[in-house]
């Protein structure tokens, strides 16, 4: 019984160390399949740095054609708000200035522009 378990057990053991035939060529195909999709990896990223560079070189130009509009547009002209200083006792002048209507105008141009403007600067807005 010694020597039949004994062999049994050599089998045993054999059975996984021994190599098919065609596992030498499984691997050749794994190690291949890994070197293609290496080398797609690397093509990608290439691809993505030279178009990111690329991308970059472009921006330059823009970048400075978009600096120097916004130097042009005077920020002043973006606001219609009176920027003026307030005297002690506000005159019909500076009101129509801060509403934004000429000093001649009616009263329902001047409530329709006071009206414009408390909406405006309300805090419950939006």
């Amino acid at each position: 019984m010694e020597g039949a378990a004994a062999s049994s057990e050599g089998l045993r053991y054999a059975e996984y160390a021994r190599v098919p035939t065609g596992a030498g060529k499984g691997q050749a195909e794994l190690d291949r399949g890994l070197a293609r999709t290496m080398i797609a990896v690397g093509l990608g990223v290439a691809t993505v740095a030279f178009a990111g560079r690329y991308a970059f070189h472009l921006w330059k130009p823009l970048e400075q054609a978009i600096t120097e509009t916004a130097k042009r547009i005077s920020t002043s002209s973006l606001s219609s708000y009176y920027k003026g200083g307030f005297e002690q006792k506000m005159s019909r002048r500076e009101a129509s200035l801060i509403l934004g209507v000429s000093p001649s105008a009616g009263k329902a141009k001047i409530r329709t522009a006071h009206r414009r403007i408390m909406i405006l600067n309300h805090p419950d807005k939006g």
